[in-house]
């Protein structure tokens, strides 16, 4: 039987990083692939005991069906939590979504059409370009520098290209760890206005910063900015709960597309995260998920620089969950996984972040769902691997 499935189909594929994770089963793999909260970090007493608070006070409620936007004193909270990063939010412009992840295809259900370009940065989170894929844009890449993209090649551009929309990660983005600098977050925003492109910022690491000073999102700049949140990385990832903050004009689109996807996010969730926030101290709670990533990616970065042959780069990030590696040119990841797996270790191949198929040498390394002797383990099994296909390529 031949079934016909819409055109938009053709071009989206599998979750790369889902399809590794099925490698990863076997215990003996140590596995640096996923993007994944380290579990230790979850409140799970403190959510059992907020789940039971809310079925006991308001069961029949919490039940019910609810609003599109979401519970509206979780909203004020999240506005709440902005304010204190220097960023002004009205309750009514935030909107509590399933995940950050569902704010990513509302964005392009409700701005990209057929054809249209799109700028990423290169590289970018993958599922964004399995999101976006879907409504059959065109996709150029902007290249990442240590402090953000470059803006000089990022101006071009939005001149040349008639850019509908500007997706980024500015905060230990993913994948790389990068954070653009406060100097690049204006300096993008400048531009964005300028040329009256949307801007969707995904912000999901932004409390999780353990070096270096905090700074404001670049939607605090940007007049067409729309700025996506996540309760994954401090509360629970499995809880799927997020966050998108957009202008009114913007905003109605998004109610009407979210509408049409759900009708609203799991309004029982959104009543025990908000029981959650408000009867525990979540700034402690933060503070010692922050010292726990550190001390990984600390791990990370010195079993590196033990184990790594010296002609391979890496960054060193500020915040967030993720490194990203740079091997010798002509040296494939792909190639590097195959031998890796046999040492009994994985990562993602960096390739699958670019837009433009570039990348072939990269690779992404999770630091934070890895114990310390993990990490050191993991590294040296890794820096093995590499080793030897540098020999097998001289």
């Amino acid at each position: 039987m031949s079934i016909a499935f819409a055109d938009r189909m053709s071009n989206v594929h599998k979750s790369f990083i889902r399809e590794i994770l099925k490698v990863t089963q076997d215990p003996s793999i140590i596995s640096f692939a996923g993007g994944l909260p380290n579990p230790a970090s979850f409140p799970v007493r403190e959510i059992s005991e907020a789940a039971t608070a809310v079925l006991k006070d308001s069961g029949d409620s919490v039940l019910q069906y609810s609003t599109t936007e979401g519970y509206q004193p979780l909203r004020e909270y999240v506005a709440m939590r902005y304010a204190r990063r220097g960023l002004k939010v009205d309750p009514d412009e935030v909107m509590i979504t399933s995940g950050s992840q569902q704010g990513i295809d509302l964005a392009g259900k409700v701005f990209i059409d057929k054809g249209d370009k799109v700028l990423v940065e290169r590289p970018t989170y993958l599922a964004t370009l399995q999101a976006f894929g879907l409504y059959q844009p065109e996709f150029k890449s902007i290249s990442l520098l240590e402090d953000g993209p470059d803006t000089q090649a990022m101006a071009q551009a939005l001149d040349r290209d008639n850019i509908k929309l500007f997706y980024a990660v500015p905060s230990f983005q993913n994948p790389t760890g990068i954070t653009y600098s406060q100097k690049k977050r204006q300096e993008v925003a400048g531009l964005l206005n300028e040329h009256d492109t949307a801007f969707v910022e995904d912000d999901p690491y932004g409390e999780i910063r353990y070096l270096g000073e905090d700074l404001p999102p670049v939607k605090k700049y940007v007049e067409n900015g729309v700025l996506l949140g996540s309760f994954s990385k401090i509360v629970s990832p499995g809880m799927r709960l997020g966050w998108l903050v957009a202008p009114k004009e913007i905003m109605e689109k998004i109610i009407i597309a979210k509408q049409a996807t759900d009708l609203h996010t799991n309004f029982f969730t959104q009543r025990v995260v908000y029981q959650y926030l408000t009867t525990n101290d979540v700034d402690s709670h933060i503070l010692k998920i922050r010292a726990m990533y550190r001390k990984q990616r600390d791990t990370m970065v010195q079993a590196i620089e033990k184990h790594f042959p010296e002609e391979v780069q890496y960054t060193k990030p500020e915040g967030g969950m993720f490194l990203w590696a740079t091997l010798p040119e002509g040296i494939s990841s792909l190639e590097l996984f195959d031998i890796a797996i046999k040492e009994k270790v994985a990562f993602v191949p960096g390739q699958a972040f670019f837009a433009d198929g570039s990348g072939q040498n990269t690779l992404r390394l999770n630091y934070t769902n890895s114990g310390e002797e993990a990490i050191e383990t993991g590294i040296a099994r890794l820096g093995n691997a590499i080793h030897s296909l540098m020999e097998q390529k001289k």
